[in-house]
């Protein structure tokens, strides 16, 4: 299919390549020149704008910060965008990680333009946009779902319809709650086997075989030795950065704060990645939350 891909970084271009190594015909665009000339000298091919992207597309994929980025996109009346442009009936899927009430704003702009819509939220990383294993979580009509999901099949190995307009973000938010909050747990966990005189390994072979066992234990393991693979083998170098953990669930707050939802341990957890963030680990793998819980705890002496 003819696909326009906007927003190449480091998540979107591999994506982007992805589709085009199962034999779409793909343009893509990115406002950062470099992202745009990287993803070019990939193997992906770039035009200088994004309306010039959409022109004749089938199928409009974006990848952005923010939902404001998205609506902003999207375009209005007054500042039109990409769904001015796009031929008649063009199929947007938006797989930024944006709020609920954004995602449906975006559907209801698409649809008012004559387009359809899904939001494609993803987990996985950038690890999993290379090899083409992300999971995506869908939110949109059963037609939209059947057309899109051939397409998210060459860059996901997981694909759920989760329902109507926004519950793909819905999923995906509630999903990175459970992420951050576990991952904070497994973390204090091992910082107090540290201060009781538990090695790490002799933690991990229990707790990764007993009711503690998660995939912030046994995937991402937050210190080094047990999970070779996890960020902390090499200085939390990301993997998922604690900047978008803590956007992520600054998403979910705003969700728990508009459905009035009680989640004490939620908001706790949003509020301790955003310090975590804050404090210069924003560019630290989200499991690096383990140094600041030993750093306010008093360094542990045994490893």
């Amino acid at each position: 299919m003819r696909i326009a891909f906007i927003g190449l970084g480091h998540m979107g271009a591999p994506m982007a390549l992805n589709l085009v190594k199962a034999g779409h015909d793909v343009v893509g665009f990115d406002l950062v020149e470099a992202a745009t000339v990287a993803a070019r000298e990939a193997g992906v091919a770039a035009v200088d704008s994004a309306v010039e992207a959409v022109g004749d597309a089938e199928v409009v994929i974006t990848m952005l910060p923010a939902g404001r980025h998205v609506i902003d996109a999207y375009g209005s009346a007054d500042a039109p965008g990409l769904l001015a442009a796009a031929p008649p009936g063009t199929l947007f899927i938006d797989s930024s990680t944006i709020a609920v009430d954004d995602a449906r704003a975006a559907h209801e702009l698409a649809r008012a333009a004559g387009h359809r819509a899904l939001d494609a939220p993803v987990s996985g990383g950038v690890v999993g946009a290379e090899a083409g294993t992300l999971a995506f979580m869908v939110g949109g009509s059963d037609d939209d779902f059947a057309v899109a999901e051939p397409i998210l099949a060459a860059m996901g190995r997981r694909i759920v319809h989760c329902g109507g307009a926004g519950l793909g973000q819905a999923a995906k938010v509630c999903n990175n709650l459970i992420l951050g909050i576990t991952m904070i747990g497994v973390s204090e966990a091992f910082v107090l086997g540290e201060h009781l005189g538990l090695p790490n390994q002799a933690l991990f072979d229990v707790a990764s075989n007993a009711s503690g066992q998660c995939w912030a234990l046994t995937t991402n393991c937050p210190v080094p030795g047990p999970v070779p693979t996890s960020p902390a083998n090499r200085d939390y170098r990301p993997g998922f950065a604690a900047a978008l953990m803590a956007k992520d669930l600054g998403l979910a707050a705003e969700a728990i704060a508009s459905t009035g939802v009680d989640a004490e341990i939620g908001l706790l957890a949003n509020a301790i990645y955003q310090r975590f963030a804050d404090g210069g680990g924003a560019a630290t793998d989200f499991s690096g939350i383990i140094t600041e819980i030993r750093a306010t705890s008093g360094q542990g002496a045994w490893t």
